[in-house]
């Protein structure tokens, strides 16, 4: 039964990146291109998103236990520290030029996309590089 409502959450997360766009590169450089062909598609997809998703977060808290009812794993950390700043720079700088987030560039890398393939690759070369930099270096946790 959780497999199939694992399923079903992907599936249904996946087609709405695919309707939304946001699975078109293009439409988020356009989104980040304030100076010259905004488009603010990408600003309605998150205005549509953040109820959805504050209203699953807030119930979950609550719970504490996810809806699979496992053990809810929050951040220990809540304030704006150095590593959240370099963190926020680096995931933005990416996304502005490849044109793509985690999942929606998971979501394009199953219709074959090359530059989904090349932003899946870069992102999985820089988790590795993240784990082995923090497995030997505890210090920068």
């Amino acid at each position: 039964m959780i497999q199939t409502l694992v399923f079903l959450s992907g599936l249904v997360f996946g087609l709405g990146l695919i309707l939304s766009g946001m699975t078109n590169p293009s439409n988020v450089i356009d989104f980040l291109d304030l100076a010259g062909a905004w488009n603010p598609s990408l600003a309605f997809v998150m205005l549509g998103a953040i109820p959805v998703a504050w209203i699953g977060f807030h119930f979950t808290e609550k719970r504490q236990q996810t809806f699979f009812n496992t053990d809810l794993e929050m951040p220990s950390t809540q304030g704006i520290n150095t590593k959240l700043i370099l963190g926020s720079i680096l995931f933005g700088a990416g996304w502005a030029i490849g044109g793509f987030c985690p999942g929606p560039a998971l979501v394009a890398l199953g219709t074959g996309s090359p530059k989904a393939l090349a932003f899946v690759l870069a992102m999985l070369a820089g988790m590795y590089a993240h784990d082995k930099l923090f497995s030997k270096n505890p210090s920068l946790r």
